[in-house]
């Protein structure tokens, strides 16, 4: 397997989206309520930190050939860094963005096949790997409330992120009774006709909202988590 390029495009795109919006936040803003239930803007950004440097370690393992270990969030640590001053908390997130940068760079391409093992025991490719984050930092910079929208997120992202919902919920046999169309795309094969601008679909089927932008046959259905 070469590099994803695409996906890489992605991820380093939405880190620096992610930077713009943490750098509208205002110190007092920090200690609000995020967009995604029962997690604050602190919550959500100690969160990218921890996502980035499990991923930088996993990839580590992927570049010297050996297998990432189980890892899952360390909660003490999480709360640590989630109790930060706001200036520390600022950097931390840059800091933990720059180590994953590094690790990054530092794949050679055959490493992209790497097997890598997640807290949950399934293994997946560090490319793969690599796409799960790209979409933590595009979805959580929405959720931070920071004046950013899936509106300012590339159609290409989005449509990725669609594909992502409904490849998780064909997996788990939870996909809705619906067709949705969305930009010059189709998903799902169901009797509920959805359609509306692909930024509104999107926010609906992540659960970022309830879907007040899209137009249907009847009556949305209430949906299955995602992730």
């Amino acid at each position: 397997m070469t590099a994803p390029v695409e996906v890489l495009d992605w991820w380093e795109r939405g880190e620096r989206h992610l930077g713009t919006a943490l750098g509208r936040l205002t110190d007092e803003e920090f200690d609000a309520d995020s967009l995604l239930a029962g997690w604050s803007r602190r919550h959500v950004l100690a969160h990218l930190v921890d996502d980035a440097d499990r991923l930088a370690a996993a990839l580590g393992s992927a570049r010297t050939g050996g297998r990432s270990p189980a890892a899952s969030a360390d909660g003490a640590q999480l709360e640590q860094v989630e109790a930060l001053p706001p200036d520390q908390l600022r950097a931390a997130v840059l800091a933990g963005t720059q180590r994953l940068a590094e690790a990054v760079r530092a794949m050679p391409d055959p490493a992209w096949s790497a097997q890598l093992r997640g807290a949950d025991g399934h293994e997946t490719s560090a490319a793969e790997a690599l796409w799960r984050r790209c979409r933590e930092v595009w979805v959580h910079a929405v959720d931070l409330a920071a004046g950013i929208s899936f509106a300012d997120v590339p159609d290409d992202v989005l449509a990725a992120l669609v594909d992502d919902v409904f490849r998780t919920w064909d997996a788990a046999d939870r996909t809705p009774d619906v067709v949705l169309f969305a930009g010059d795309r189709e998903w799902g094969t169901g009797a509920l006709a959805v359609a509306g601008p692909l930024a509104a679909a999107t926010a609906w089927v992540t659960g970022r909202d309830a879907g007040e932008d899209l137009q249907a046959d009847g009556p949305l259905p209430t949906l299955a988590p995602w992730i």
